[in-house]
């Protein structure tokens, strides 16, 4: 919950976070769509919102600052498109963002709700080759975090075609 930028849930009482808004979403998909003008319009109204414009140097860990940015961030927007889950950069960050349980606004980007939350479709796929490379244990935590967000009443979007 936040009241004038202070934090009344899982942060000290009276303590200021450096971001009102964390935006969680895979690159390749909506960078420069549905992110770039949702930035825009959150910032043109005086919110403070964090969104990594670097790419990540593909490694087996997430970057330090991002997950600071997250710490430090009340709430989540968290874009969820097809390709999301193929990311482990976007899962660690998901299950950082639910960890802390804080505000999470899902937006289904040309998604299936109930996709994201039972992991099919677009994301069977994604969390069978994640299990290969990193082991039941850690995608049964991103897993939980996807059912978690695929649960939460959020916005579907979808681009006219």
């Amino acid at each position: 919950m936040v009241n004038d930028g202070v934090v009344n849930s899982t942060s000290p009482a009276g303590v200021r976070l450096r971001w009102d808004v964390f935006l969680s979403f895979r690159g390749e998909d909506t960078r420069h769509g549905i992110t770039q003008s949702l930035y825009s319009c959150l910032v043109e109204n005086g919110i403070r919102v964090f969104r990594d414009d670097d790419r990540l140097d593909r490694g087996d860990q997430i970057a330090p600052s991002l997950l600071e940015a997250i710490e430090d961030s009340a709430a989540s927007i968290v874009i969820l498109s097809r390709d999301y889950a193929s990311s482990h950069w976007c899962l660690e960050e998901l299950a950082r963002i639910c960890e802390l349980k804080r505000l999470i606004l899902p937006v289904f980007y040309e998604v299936d709700p109930s996709h994201v939350r039972k992991q099919r479709g677009p994301f069977e796929k994604a969390f069978c080759s994640h299990e290969n490379r990193f082991g039941i244990d850690k995608v049964k935590i991103w897993r939980n975090a996807m059912e978690t967000v695929g649960g939460i009443a959020g916005w579907v979007f979808t681009e006219n075609r």
